[in-house]
């Protein structure tokens, strides 16, 4: 049975008599008052919207597996707020230079890239459960450093523990909300991660602006015991018990997930399905990066990911008190970021709403077109500046308006839906290889690009690399265009013959009738 049944046509409701085979149909005479309601109950549970199952427990798992992405958040933006009290107030009792604070914010990017293949293959023996709550441990540990850092080694080894918990969960979370969604709303849980990373970054932000660095080191480390808590009581990826032949197991997580009510046995005999095909097509690491449909995922996946750090984000994020302050706007700092940030929160929740109706393609193509505007008017104001700095006095508002421009049309595309995609890209026989070469990429790219930020701004100017990031977005925008397929509203095997040249049927193939249901 495909995947994509279950956004279009309802499943046959269960049965209340055993002695007729599983989607059997009873003759009219023989339906007793009670065996009808049953039967009519269960199909009104199980058919909400066109598609079986209840939806509110998948988006509580979801939303729970995205805790972690609230703790990657906080550590993420930490570097803003305790840039200046940490370099140029000393607050911790020791020097810290600008090249070394450089070092401190950047090794989280390394440590995230170290945990991507180790986590892959936690998934695969523990499960995608364990293996992210495991993560908590790293979590705690790098806060814990750098609460009672006394050198800057103890700080850079923090940072690095927090890039081991933070970039484990960006492989994990993404492939757990894949695997636990329907297909009408696995987009949708898909954005949920990079929701919960903003609104770190935005408590980072607005704790940071009123408490010490420690206290505010403090709070964050809380933050991973609370999800770890949460998480705990959610179900197990049923993908992952049928790997296993855990079937009763699957079972249950699926009841948990679609509902009590739920009839699971003919998506259990699907998923049965698609592992026998996996295992009898079991490849090694080279045969898998051989197949035409694991190429061309790749080169999205990569792709997506190359251009999303290339735009700038992260340097945008780590240094958006530098960027204020060099453009003189007479706002605080700490009051620029808390805009900033807040304007992220609000686009990536739009960005949840959206995803499954509007499609990946046309938010990533309004999404980076509309960063390379932003990023053309950070470079031509702050080219005026360097030419006559009289020429901008009355132009403190342009900087502002552009990198909030900027975080949104960021978060709304390039943020979450090339994390979103890389669930869905890969077949499940190369997921354990590809998902986390897709999440290794990322994070050297983002530890380049964050490293190199204040090299580049000394080099070519501030102006020159906004250009630089103008350039690449531009680049992104024809990348979408004419490689990234369109994945809403179709199932992950559907994917898997899309990405091989087949022609599958969209939500906006299917006739008027069928779209009625699944909306």
């Amino acid at each position: 049975m495909d995947n994509s049944s279950d956004a279009r046509t309802p499943l046959i409701p269960a049965i209340p008599s055993s002695s007729r085979p599983y989607g059997a149909t009873i003759p009219a005479n023989e339906i007793s008052r009670d065996d009808a309601r049953d039967t009519m109950s269960s199909f009104v549970v199980n058919n909400v919207a066109g598609e079986s199952g209840r939806k509110l427990p998948q988006y509580i798992a979801g939303l729970a597996a995205s805790g972690g992405a609230l703790a990657a958040g906080t550590f993420l933006g930490w570097t803003s707020p305790a840039e200046i009290p940490l370099v140029t107030k000393q607050e911790y009792g020791f020097p810290i230079t600008s090249e070394e604070f450089s070092w401190i914010g950047s090794m989280a990017n390394l440590g995230a890239a170290l945990m991507c293949f180790p986590i892959g293959v936690m998934m695969k023996l523990m499960g995608r459960k364990w293996a992210m709550l495991s993560m908590v441990l790293p979590l705690l540990l790098g806060w814990l450093l750098i609460i009672f850092a006394d050198n800057v080694a103890m700080l850079m080894a923090g940072r690095f523990f927090l890039g081991v918990g933070g970039g484990a969960f960006c492989v994990a979370a993404p492939t757990y909300t894949a695997e636990i969604a329907q297909s009408s709303i696995r987009g949708t849980l898909g954005t949920f991660f990079q929701l919960l990373v903003t609104i770190g970054i935005l408590f980072v932000y607005a704790v940071g602006a009123g408490v010490s660095v420690q206290v505010l080191s403090i709070i964050c480390g809380v933050i991973p015991l609370v999800f770890g808590l949460i998480f705990f009581f959610m179900p197990e990826s049923p993908y992952y018990f049928v790997e296993k032949a855990r079937y009763d197991d699957a079972s249950k997580s699926l009841k948990w997930l679609r509902g009590s009510r739920y009839d699971e046995r003919a998506e259990i005999e699907e998923l049965k399905a698609e592992e026998a095909k996996m295992q009898a097509e079991k490849i090694t690491f080279t045969q898998g990066f051989r197949q035409k449909t694991t190429i061309r995922a790749l080169i999205i996946a990569l792709g997506l990911m190359f251009f999303q750090q290339m735009s700038g984000i992260n340097a945008v994020i780590f240094y958006t008190n530098s960027i204020f302050d060099d453009a003189n706007t007479g706002l605080e700092a700490t009051h620029a970021t808390i805009i900033v940030g807040s304007i992220q929160v609000a686009a990536t929740l739009l960005a949840t709403f959206i995803v499954d109706k509007t499609g990946r393609r046309i938010l990533l193509l309004i999404s980076d077109f509309c960063m390379a505007i932003s990023t053309i008017l950070l470079a031509v104001y702050f080219q005026l500046k360097e030419d006559d700095p009289s020429q901008v006095t009355e132009l403190g508002w342009l900087p502002v308006l552009a990198v909030c421009l900027f975080i949104a049309m960021f978060s709304i595309g390039y943020g979450p839906i090339p994390w979103l995609m890389v669930g869905e890209l890969f077949a499940n026989n190369v997921k354990a290889y590809a998902s986390p070469l897709a999440g290794v990429f990322n994070w050297l790219l983002a530890f380049l690009v964050t490293k190199i930020f204040d090299t580049l701004r000394t080099s070519l100017g501030i102006a020159g690399v906004f250009w630089l990031f103008t350039g690449f977005s531009l680049l992104g925008t024809v990348f979408v265009f004419f490689l990234v397929p369109e994945t809403k509203g179709i199932s992950l095997a559907e994917i898997q013959r899309l990405l091989g040249g087949e022609k599958v049927n969209t939500t906006e193939d299917a006739p008027e009738e069928e779209k009625r249901e699944a909306q």
